[in-house]
């Protein structure tokens, strides 16, 4: 795991600054703290960071063919390159290491902008092309996202990289904040899609690669994507089991110490135990809990390492807001609020004591339909399509009339509910992803950037993803939705950052294109039974993981976070809400929705961490303002 960061200019005899580059390569140095490289040309510069993983001692990195003319870097891990190496052999290529990587320039060759299509595994690739006509440059995305990649055209060539910090870092950029993003991290808590959230950068697309020529446009296509048509019968358990084993097999292949995560959860339990079943050595499992009984899972997870005989390493998490906090601004280099980037980053922090690679149980709920909220919009679009528009009005009447009670047994909290039945199927389910709906965002924030944003409507991404499978399936469109939004910009983008910020590189089996092509198709009868979901998976798993685990109640890898805020972080959230530029923000809103939490009458929890965490960046990264 690694990373790396370049330009390729519009002048083919420009030469770029050594010292610039190096400076850049050095807001990298947690993804990469093995190695650096340096390679300027005429016309193109290209620094890497390593994390060695694979042949530790020759598979330095980046690859250069054909006298230096092609050059070639890989963040990630490809775990089909020995067959494709053999391949390439027979038609004559030559390697001259034992690195799973060298094999994408000579791909580059064969496919070009398509190679990834050609690779199972987690990567962010760039290629520079400089014995083309006009000097080119090729960046590619694994097709779920899970490793990062950013870009921006400025005046004299096209910057890349893997983190927003080391473009930024050129002085090419200003340090501006676009304002669409504001609005779209008060709503979902991240940014996500295209337009990063430094205004003048964007994020390659997963399943994408770019392809600029010097003096040109760069210009993205579409290499994959998951699959649009649902309603596959369920296939024999023991067809799970085997693709089960297989997705952690070839990820359990490396050159250093490997574990796994191991939490309570479903998830966390099948990948550790398939990893059990295929080592002939005590498998290394690490796991985080807190002193909140409500939130812990590291009873469920002990009993877990005394039965598959694990060597496990538990910690328990206390909040520290005058030195984690900082430091998640600062690995997160865009605003993110999810809740679960503390205890990502600490059992992260945990593994990498022991291990230089983890295997996680990300990607479970997206495959086979694990969020509570699938259950949920399941039952509203029944209700919706029995009762038709007179349902929907009176649902939309009775929901604007009925009290939002946080503070009141779930089973009480009707408002939400009506209010979901009088929208249409795709915002209703949007809302249920988001922290905050778009008026009560845009009433934080002062009149004039309000009056700014509104035309700007974060839902029109996501709704475009909902429409693409046929409308016979709510439940696969929103599972189609979640792969292509907030799987890769909210939770891989977290498990990248927490990992990366300690040098420890993350691995993801239940991600890989082919299981989620075979089982996140299936019948929503296989999904979501009896009220839970996860039904296929659950059941299949029944002769592997105790009741215990299988029929335990989803907890979720999150913190208790409200009772923080009102406790040990509240002098945190305090200064924090003090901080925050009142051109962005009105000052009475906030002290109000800080008011309203900290008495109890209002759970805002989610939003207050996410102003507390903009706050932190903010200040952390030497925000200038907003971009004109």
């Amino acid at each position: 795991m690694c990373g790396f960061v370049g330009f390729l200019a519009d002048d083919p005899s420009r030469r770029f600054d050594a010292e610039l580059l190096a400076s850049m390569a050095r807001t990298l140095e947690r993804r990469g703290p093995d190695d650096q490289v340096l390679i300027i040309k005429p016309g193109a510069a290209l620094a890497f960071r390593r994390l060695s993983i694979v042949d530790l001692s020759g598979g330095r990195q980046p690859f250069e063919l054909e006298g230096g003319r092609l050059i070639a870097c890989v963040n990630g891990e490809l775990y089909n390159w020995r067959e494709v190496r053999t391949r390439l052999e027979a038609e004559g290529a030559e390697f001259h290491s034992q690195s799973d990587c060298e094999i994408v320039p000579h791909l580059y060759r064969r496919h070009g902008a398509q190679l990834g299509a050609e690779l199972v595994g987690m990567f962010a690739g760039a290629v520079i092309d400089l014995a083309a006509p006009r000097p080119r440059l090729t960046l590619l995305r694994d097709r779920l996202g899970i490793k990062p990649l950013y870009y921006a055209r400025v005046p004299g060539g096209l910057l890349f990289g893997s983190e927003p910090k080391a473009l930024l870092a050129s002085g090419m950029l200003a340090r501006e904040l676009r304002p669409e993003a504001l609005l779209e991290f008060l709503m979902q808590g991240y940014v996500g899609g295209p337009l990063a959230a430094w205004a003048g950068m964007r994020r390659l697309a997963p399943g994408h690669a770019l392809e600029f020529e010097a003096g040109g446009q760069p210009r993205e296509s579409a290499y994959w994507s998951a699959p649009r048509e649902a309603g596959r019968p369920a296939p024999p358990v023991e067809e799970l089991l085997e693709w089960l084993d297989r997705v952690v097999r070839i990820r359990m292949l490396a050159d250093v110490p490997l574990g796994g995560f191991l939490s309570g959860g479903i998830d966390s339990n099948a990948v550790v135990d398939s990893m059990a079943r295929q080592s002939r050595d005590p498998v290394v499992a690490c796991s985080v809990g807190f002193r909140e009984r409500s939130h812990d899972e590291l009873d469920e997870a002990r009993r877990t390492a005394q039965r598959l005989g694990l060597t496990h390493h538990a910690e328990v998490l206390e909040p520290d807001p005058a030195g984690s906090l900082d430091e998640l601004a600062w690995l997160y280099d865009e605003p993110h609020a999810d809740p679960s980037n503390l205890p990502t980053l600490l059992v992260s922090r945990t593994a990498r004591r022991h291990v230089t690679v983890a295997l996680s149980g990300d990607g479970g709920d997206e495959v086979f339909a694990g969020y509570r909220r699938y259950l949920h919009d399941a039952a509203e679009h029944r209700l919706r399509r029995a009762g038709g528009r007179p349902l929907r009005a009176l649902a939309g009447a009775c929901g604007a009339l009925y009290p939002k009670l946080d503070w009141a047994p779930r089973r009480l909290r009707a408002k939400t509910f009506l209010q979901n039945l009088a929208r249409d199927p795709a915002r209703a389910y949007y809302h249920s992803v988001t922290q905050a709906s778009r008026a009560a965002s845009l009433n934080l924030l002062s009149p004039d950037l309000a009056a700014r944003l509104a035309d700007h409507d974060p839902f029109e991404r996501f709704g475009e993803f909902y429409a693409r499978p046929p409308a016979t399936d709510p439940l696969y469109r929103a599972q189609y939705a979640d792969l292509h939004t907030y799987l890769p910009d909210q939770i891989l983008a977290k498990v990248d950052r927490a990992s990366m910020g300690v040098s420890l590189e993350v691995r993801v089996p239940l991600l890989d294109h082919r299981f989620i092509e075979r089982f996140a198709t299936l019948r929503p009868e296989h999904k979501l039974h009896a009220g839970r979901g996860k039904h296929f998976f659950r059941e299949g798993l029944r002769q592997r993981l105790p009741s215990s685990v299988l029929d335990g109640k989803k907890r979720g890898f999150d913190i208790p976070l409200a009772a923080w805020l009102r406790g040990p972080l509240r002098p945190a959230l305090e200064a924090g809400l003090a901080e925050l530029p009142r051109a962005w923000f009105q000052g009475p809103a906030l002290e109000r929705l800080a008011g309203e939490h900290q008495s109890g009458r209002r759970d805002h929890a989610r939003l207050l961490w996410s102003l507390l965490m903009l706050s932190r960046w903010w200040r952390v990264h030497g925000v200038v303002g907003l971009s004109a």
